[in-house]
């Protein structure tokens, strides 16, 4: 039941799932994987060792799969593995991983890929999550659930974007955002929280209203470093899941930087 047009290059070793559709002039190299369901539009490259999920739509002139942009890679074997029900849009790149960074990059379910996105090696993308038309992952990036990154937007390598967060569009990021945060500038700063986000989530209105007094307390206050007001606040909101992914997520490590209304802590 796959439809592969009569110009598209299938290499031999290519695993090719039932349902799938390969447009004119695409390009099927001998270790892709596709799975059922699977949409390849005109003139898509998918290379390397790349696991593509079901039902994921994938748009002309995206180029999957090819080596990473890292000096350091000498060919080693490295994965890029795609999840299910995702859009990716042309001109859409995606590196797989390199042995310095786990070798694998690996992009959840449910995401969209706007025209000319790009994920770097060694990536964790999470699910549902939206890049918008240029919008930049660097190498080693972290973007969990949710997370939508506005058009021309940057992350650089090794941060995260912690789930719910809204990226403005053109905006750097050079430091960790906090989950359900609001980040804008040329070098990003947080503006508040996504709360239009959370709103169309449908979360009880007293857990946005806890995660907001939470928000005062870790970056409105004077007293001591980010760190220890994140940890008296988890002390003190057990109770409260908005504020626990907070807390969790600046807690996780102790050795990292996070983006602020003031660029500091």
């Amino acid at each position: 039941m796959t439809d592969i047009h009569p110009t598209a290059i299938v290499e031999d070793g290519a695993v090719i799932g039932e349902g799938v559709h390969i447009g004119p002039y695409s390009t099927i190299g001998p270790n892709v994987e596709l799975a059922e369901g699977v949409t390849l539009e005109a003139h898509v490259v998918v290379a390397g060792h790349t696991s593509i999920g079901a039902g994921t739509h994938i748009f002309p002139f995206a180029s999957i799969g090819h080596k990473p942009q890292d000096l350091k890679y000498a060919g080693e074997v490295t994965y890029l593995t795609v999840g299910t029900n995702n859009q990716i849009r042309e001109h859409v790149t995606m590196s797989p991983g390199t042995v310095g960074g786990g070798g694998v990059t690996r992009v959840g379910d449910n995401c969209l890929f706007m025209m000319g996105a790009h994920v770097g090696h060694d990536c964790q993308v999470g699910n549902h999550a939206i890049l918008a038309n240029n919008a930049t992952l660097a190498g080693h990036v972290e973007l969990d659930d949710f997370v939508i990154l506005g058009g021309l937007s940057a992350v650089r390598q090794w941060s995260r974007i912690g789930t719910g967060a809204i990226i403005g569009g053109m905006t750097g990021v050079e430091f960790d955002v906090i989950p359900y945060g609001s980040a804008i500038g040329d070098r990003a700063r947080l503006a508040g929280l996504n709360l239009v986000g959370l709103k169309r989530k449908g979360l009880p209105r007293e857990q946005i209203h806890a995660l907001r007094a939470a928000y005062r307390a870790l970056f409105e206050s004077q007293d001591g470093t980010l760190r220890s007001r994140a940890e008296a606040l988890a002390a003190e909101s057990a109770d409260q899941p908005l504020v626990k992914t907070v807390t969790d997520f600046i807690l996780d490590k102790d050795d990292r930087r996070f983006c602020t209304p003031r660029s500091e802590d």
